[in-house]
């Protein structure tokens, strides 16, 4: 039974692996361009704290004013998902040599019909190349937010959000951060005042929640 349950988990992967050689990686070459661009004029110091994702984190502006005694490094780059920041990571992450990694990434992919097991499998894969380029860095994970337009998705991602909290707390130093409790109301439904009109990416207040929760793990 193990043996079958392996097979079937090795062909998932390399499923998965496959999925992510054709997606257009392409499209952010610009925001990658930019981002070496800012780091030709002034490199980022190492050992720092680098955040990665999609537009929630691109859009956290107020990111280094949240945590002003940590050398916060923002690489963030909207409409993307996890498997963007395993590709791009060489990029972006790895020559900061950080000593810790903090994502948010999901949301999209969700939404772009992933099920939450391939989710998980692609934030593994992240770790996995994280891990094997900074063995020593530290990887967080900020659950999957509900947000009031994407509500329809919130078995899903509580789904997603559950197996990356299991799998971090059975591996060394990865850590999740939930989010998502204080996000929800006493119905349980998503807080809309944290929100932009759009009712997706956070306004001030919904930042202030975030900031709340991570700051317990970067001390």
């Amino acid at each position: 039974m193990n043996r079958i349950f392996y097979l079937a988990f090795l062909i998932f992967v390399l499923a998965q692996r496959a999925a992510a050689q054709t997606r257009n990686f392409a499209q952010w070459e610009n925001d990658m361009k930019a981002f070496e661009a800012a780091d030709a004029k002034q490199m980022p110091p190492r050992g720092g704290i680098v955040f990665i994702g999609s537009s929630s984190i691109r859009m956290w502006t107020d990111l280094a004013a949240d945590f002003p005694d940590k050398k916060v490094i923002n690489r963030g780059f909207g409409g993307s998902q996890i498997v963007d920041s395993t590709h791009f990571a060489d990029r972006i992450v790895v020559p900061y040599q950080p000593k810790m990694v903090v994502m948010y990434a999901g949301d999209n992919d969700l939404n772009d019909g992933k099920s939450p097991e391939q989710v998980f499998a692609d934030y593994q894969a992240f770790v996995e190349k994280i891990r094997a380029k900074l063995p020593k860095v530290r990887v967080a994970y900020i659950a999957i937010k509900p947000s009031p337009s994407r509500a329809a998705l919130m078995p899903k991602a509580a789904k997603t959000n559950e197996l990356i909290k299991n799998y971090s707390t059975k591996k060394r130093d990865l850590v999740y951060i939930d989010i998502c409790t204080p996000m929800l109301g006493a119905d349980g439904q998503p807080r809309r005042e944290l929100f932009l009109r759009d009712m997706l990416h956070m306004n001030r207040s919904g930042y202030e929640v975030w900031k709340k929760a991570v700051a317990e793990y970067l001390k």
